[in-house]
């Protein structure tokens, strides 16, 4: 770390996507080399891995030990997003390498596609659209009834920041709030319960917004889709890996469940094909956090927790 009294730019790994705006102000403070992906290795990254202090990269970017190791003076990882998942935290607590994110920039943001997946699922919006732009409601007349949010139970798995959001939204269409966490609440006043499993049976509409890690790989299984059952709905922004994709599929096919609304994929930015021709899922390509204001917030918060470090400041935003 240094003082901040040298003129000399720390030199700084960013890897893309990242707002074209922001990496116009991080040129300006940093020496930066850019990578289009985690997985590429121009020269003009392998002829300066020494001097790599920083990295700038989006939270589901792949930056595993092995990528680390290369960066022998490494001092911090700034994740772009809430979720830093794509970052080996244990190797860096191990070395010494602080990781940050930007949390609360994007929350409502986040929440607002969280309640708009769940309206465009239960309310049909998507497909509707679909029926109208085919000329159907003309030739068919009008499209299957579809199911209000109103007087349903929500589930959210992951009742953090973002959690809480989505809840105040839903409870303004006259949802009532459940919920599943790590540990229980002493702060708000919905139902908890200790496995998502139990959760399931419990809710109408499942929503996820917890952080994706090993603890919550694969959380959601046969099992908990079986529980939420034939009219119960799943509504992921959290990350698709919290998801048994393929027990997922199965279960939309079959009717397990009754819908989905699913913004995260396991592979991205491989969707299942099979989910393409289901009229009763809404897709969107990762895009929760995806507004101009929001990603300005949360790339310039990256760029502040940068700076901070580098100035020898306290980190407006460490996670390890």
């Amino acid at each position: 770390m240094t003082d901040g009294t040298t003129s000399e730019k720390p030199c700084v790994l960013l890897i893309e996507p990242i707002p074209s705006w922001i990496v116009d102000r991080a040129h300006d403070l940093f020496e930066l080399i850019v990578l289009p992906h985690e997985s590429e290795r121009p020269p003009e990254f392998l002829d300066n891995v020494e001097r790599i202090r920083g990295i700038a990269m989006p939270g589901f970017a792949k930056v595993d030990a092995a990528m680390m190791a290369l960066l022998p003076n490494l001092e911090m990882v700034a994740c772009f997003g809430v979720g830093y998942d794509g970052a080996d935290i244990g190797y860096a607590m191990q070395h010494g390498i602080a990781v940050t994110n930007t949390p609360d920039v994007l929350t409502d943001c986040v929440a607002d596609l969280g309640m708009a997946m769940i309206l465009a699922t239960l309310r049909k919006i998507v497909e509707g659209d679909r029926y109208v732009r085919a000329g159907r409601w003309e030739s068919e007349g009008i499209l299957d009834l579809a199911n209000s949010p109103r007087g349903r139970c929500l589930g959210i798995v992951g009742l953090g920041r973002i959690g809480l959001a989505l809840a105040n939204r839903a409870e303004a269409f006259g949802m009532t709030i459940a919920y599943h966490n790590r540990t229980e609440r002493d702060d708000v006043p919905y139902p908890y319960y200790p496995s998502a499993g139990a959760l399931a049976a419990a809710c109408d509409v499942m929503a996820l917004t917890c952080p994706g890690s090993e603890a919550t790989r694969n959380l959601i299984n046969r099992e908990v889709l079986e529980a939420l059952g034939s009219t119960g709905y799943l509504i992921n922004i959290a990350r698709g890996s919290v998801v048994d994709e393929a027990a997922l599929v199965q279960a939309l096919l079959d009717h397990t469940i009754a819908g989905a609304g699913l913004d995260v994929f396991a592979a991205e930015p491989h969707v299942p094909a099979a989910l393409f021709a289901l009229e009763n899922v809404v897709l969107q390509p990762h895009q929760a956090s995806a507004t101009v204001e929001t990603r300005t917030a949360m790339g310039n918060l990256t760029v502040d927790n940068l700076l901070a470090h580098f100035q020898g400041l306290p980190l407006p935003n460490q996670v390890a």
